[in-house]
């Protein structure tokens, strides 16, 4: 199960985290969504997942990844190393 740390925008077309959202969605990937408070200076969970206070982070297989571009690049290797059918 994957986890993504995402902001509080009700829409997922408005944001970087609606756009890795969608991507989850497209690769049929399970996951749970963790909204953040607005302002960096409380995203404490955050911080101690990645280093840092942005989102969207994304939290699968163990490994936390942040930054939309990086998560949507990373699911697009994951697809890419699934064993054809």
């Amino acid at each position: 199960m994957a986890v993504l740390y995402r902001c509080t925008t009700p829409t997922n077309w408005l944001c970087p985290c609606g756009k890795v959202a969608r991507a989850l969605r497209r690769e049929g990937i399970a996951f749970d969504q963790v909204a953040v408070p607005q302002g960096r200076s409380r995203r404490p969970e955050v911080e101690a997942l990645s280093d840092q206070r942005r989102v969207p982070v994304l939290v699968i297989d163990g490994e936390a990844i942040c930054d939309s571009r990086r998560i949507v690049e990373h699911l697009a290797y994951r697809r890419e190393r699934q064993p054809a059918d």
